[in-house]
């Protein structure tokens, strides 16, 4: 711009202005002109408009009269355990609810504990939400252990239609890596439907010394004089709750589910439980399996004409035992029978609570004995994992029993016996042994019928049908946004009133393993097909053999029909191939299946070789932390000034685990080995005082796999400020990434946790110094060779 065009563009602009003011243009004034910000306003408000009124949106409710709800699901429990059902031992409160209701004799599970969970909650066949396994999952759409978006729960459903929900107990339908503190938390309790969880999440916990969790975060276990005991812990919890929604919420009904731990390894009991059962057992595995068989059916609790079916030949005859070996024996069923009491009376506590509240009457409860039937494993029990021990050694311990120092189970032949009349158990879909259980029903409101027996073929899909049906909530097509997939179960509602009413759940197939069946209009067709652990895999399916039973004239399967009938044979397996196809139980056997180098099973510790852990962490869970079964390194830095004790890093718990601690001013490494073993490494140095660097070494030099579980073997190695003091040979390092679900307790930095891995007073010990920091490496890091006491 020149100086002559600069006035005339002047002109314009104020010729614009003046333009803009005449035609009413609303102009903002210049900053000079502005108001201060202090004056006071001198023009009037305009009253609202909108006629807008304070209101709340509706709360949801649910339909009118919906009964309150308890699911009771116990863990591991065979046919015939309880003396309801022919069997020695007392369930007096699930006698009693029998003969306030219903007594199911034909009710099937799927026959391993999670994929059992999955469908009573979901209404839909396992593998259709991914849990045609448990911890053995891959990528496959069946065995992902990865709880769909589109097969809510039905907690969550009951959830959005006005119901109270909560979760005590044993979970196990989270994905192994995804508990942790950072979750994600989704397929938690809290994650899919239940407001409220306390409880464990794995397969399997101590009892006395449980890895809890309250809703998403580490929870410590009550300690009082009386002592402690899971079961107990969830009661109380259980009712507590119930007694906190009386109080705030008495007439909003709610969902219950208490799913306990027992009877499922290791059995845990009081001792006076187990005193209950003193000599009760001496007669042996085959003559309980008569007597028990005789028992049901003088209660027709099956059949006149049911034929038993035979031991196994894993299973040894009682007769053939040594006395020590039916000694041992007969002390695990006593641990067993009194667990299994126990278990009983604590949910009963429960159930007293509930019959004491709000509702009572309107309150419908599902009590099934078992998510699969009894396991029938080592021929001999087990108490710590594989350890092998003499039965001399056995039977010097054999107080321990129940208590927390053992990983108790009993002898096959026991969980053969409790099976009655069938063949099979857990693990096993191919044969009801392994998926009936037991099911009592009791609403005093509307089942009429009191201590009746119905027969009609039914399944652990048909709980949720039967939920919605008596609550009159329709399953939703779309939750969450997400269309949902259809139920695959039939309500129950139709059996309260009508004992010889036609089933109407026609068609089911069975798969855990390998191992299938299919069961369509009173026939079965089954193939059974063993597992690796069992010593005769084989991956070739095609060289199972099939048996078929009319189930409905045969109840215990014990008259196999395929030679008479190839093409009724050939007919079932092919409505088995349709509802594989349907259900995505292919690739058969897809729980023995690696995920490939394609489709590595996820992990917050794959992949990685370096990790740095601090004191302030919470209690880990073992899925959260590196496996250590291999060569690594363990650093810790810390300040430790003079008379410094205590735990640096421990992981696991008194039943296996390692130990890195201070005591006496050493540093001292323990190795437990399932509690009978300890290989222990203590420096030759004192701590100087002050800030210090020390650190464990340990270089694999073999492995072995025992019953397949993997041992490591090695040399281990202790360091002060990068100098070697001390070194040992360290055996049977255990794989905990193997088989997470086996081994009990945490990893924790500058304490244990859950349990203590060693006897020391000083290994139990919160660490009086203070710790830095925590490097874990699982590639030695490089180090001075080693360095003689003379150097």
């Amino acid at each position: 711009m020149n100086s002559k065009s600069a006035p005339l563009l002047g002109t314009l602009c104020n010729a614009l202005i003046a333009f803009i003011c005449s035609a009413g243009i609303r102009c903002a004034p210049a900053d000079d002109q502005l108001p201060r910000p202090d004056t006071p306003f001198t023009g009037t408000i305009a009253p609202s408009v909108d006629n807008s009124v304070p209101r709340w949106s509706a709360p949801v409710t649910a339909p009118q009269g919906a009964p309150n709800i308890l699911i009771v699901l116990l863990d591991d429990v065979g046919f015939a355990a309880p003396e309801l059902f022919g069997g020695a031992i007392r369930t007096p409160v699930l006698e009693k609810l029998a003969t306030e209701g219903l007594r199911y004799n034909n009710f099937h599970v799927v026959g391993v504990c999670s994929s059992t969970r999955a469908a009573l909650l979901a209404g839909r066949n396992h593998h259709r939400v991914g849990y045609g396994t448990t911890e053995n999952n891959n990528g496959y759409p069946g065995y992902s252990t990865i709880w769909p978006k589109d097969a809510a729960s039905i907690a969550e459903v009951l959830r959005q239609n006005g119901y109270s929900t909560a979760a005590f107990g044993k979970w196990h339908n989270t994905p192994v890596w995804e508990i942790s503190p950072v979750g994600p938390f989704d397929r938690w309790p809290t994650g899919l439907g239940f407001e409220y969880f306390y409880g464990i999440l794995r397969a399997q916990d101590s009892q006395w010394e449980p890895d809890l969790y309250l809703n998403t975060t580490p929870a410590e276990a009550p300690r009082n004089s009386t002592g402690y005991h899971f079961t107990s812990d969830i009661a109380n919890r259980a009712i507590g709750w119930l007694h906190t929604h009386e109080s705030l919420a008495p007439d909003r009904p709610y969902f219950l589910y208490v799913a306990t731990a027992g009877t499922h390894a290791p059995h845990h009991v009081p001792r006076s439980y187990i005193d209950r059962y003193r000599d009760k057992f001496n007669q042996g595995w085959d003559r309980l399996r008569s007597e028990t068989f005789a028992r049901q059916k003088t209660l027709g609790f099956i059949p006149e004409n049911t034929t038993s079916t035979p031991r196994p030949s894993k299973v040894p005859a009682w007769t053939s035992l040594s006395d020590g070996q039916r000694k041992l024996a007969a002390r695990q069923m006593e641990t067993f029978a009194g667990f299994l009491e126990h278990t009983d009376h604590e949910v009963g506590r429960v159930i007293e609570a509930v019959r004491n509240g709000p509702g009572a009457a309107n309150t419908i409860i599902f009590y099934i004995a078992g998510d699969n039937g009894a396991p029938i494993g080592a021929a001999d029990g087990s108490e710590n994992l594989t350890v092998p021990r003499t039965l001399d050694e056995r039977l010097r311990h054999l107080d321990a029993l129940g208590g927390p120092a053992v990983d108790n189970d009993y002898a096959g032949g026991w969980g053969w016996a409790t099976n009655s009349p069938f063949q099979g158990g857990k693990i096993k879909a191919s044969h009801f042994g392994g998926t009936r259980n037991a099911l009592v029903i009791s609403w005093p409101k509307r089942i009429t019928a009191k201590g009746q027996l119905r027969q009609q073929f039914t399944h652990v899909t048909d709980i949720m049908p039967t939920i919605l049906e008596i609550t009159g909530i329709q399953a939703p097509s779309s939750l969450n946004g997400v269309p949902q997939k259809s139920l695959d179960g039939v309500s129950l509602a139709y059996t309260f009133d009508s004992p010889g009413a036609e089933a109407r759940h026609a068609v089911q197939y069975f798969e855990a393993f390998g191992s299938r069946a299919i069961y369509k209009d009173g026939w079965t067709a089954c193939a059974s097909h063993s597992p690796p652990w069992e010593g005769n895999y084989s991956s070739d399916y095609t060289r199972d053999r099939w048996e078929l039973y009319n189930v409905a004239q045969d109840f215990s399967q014990a008259h196999d029909l395929a030679d008479k009938h190839p093409g009724k044979l050939a007919a079932l397996q092919a409505v088995f191939e349709r509802e594989a196809w349907r259900n995505n139980v292919f690739p058969l056997g897809g729980a023995f299946l690696p995920s490939g180098a394609d489709a590595p099973r996820p992990s917050l510790t794959a992949e990685r070789q370096h990790f740095v852990f601090y004191p302030d962490s919470p209690r880990l869970p073992l899925t959260a932390v590196p496996v250590l079964a291999r060569s690594h390194r363990i650093t810790v830095h810390l300040d430790a000034p003079v008379g410094s004790q205590g735990v640096l890093v421990a992981q696991g718990s008194r039943v296996t685990g390692f130990v890195l601690y201070v005591s006496q001013g050493r540093l001292i490494y323990d190795n437990n080995f399932s509690g009978n073993r300890h290989d222990v490494i203590t420096s030759s140095e004192l701590l100087p005082g002050g800030k210090a660097e020390v650190a464990y070494e340990f270089k694999e030099t073999k492995r072995s796999t025992s019953s397949g579980v993997i041992s490591v073997h090695g040399i281990g190695r202790l360091y002060i400020n990068r100098r070697l003091v001390g070194e040992g040979q360290i055996s049977h390092v255990r794989d905990f990434g193997a088989e997470t679900w086996r081994y009990f307790g945490a990893f924790g930095v500058g304490r244990s946790h859950i349990s203590a891995v060693s006897d020391a007073e000083a290994a139990s010990t919160v660490f009086t110094g203070k710790i830095e920091k925590v490097l874990v490496d699982l590639q030695p890091v490089a180090i001075p060779p080693r360095i003689s006491k003379a150097d």
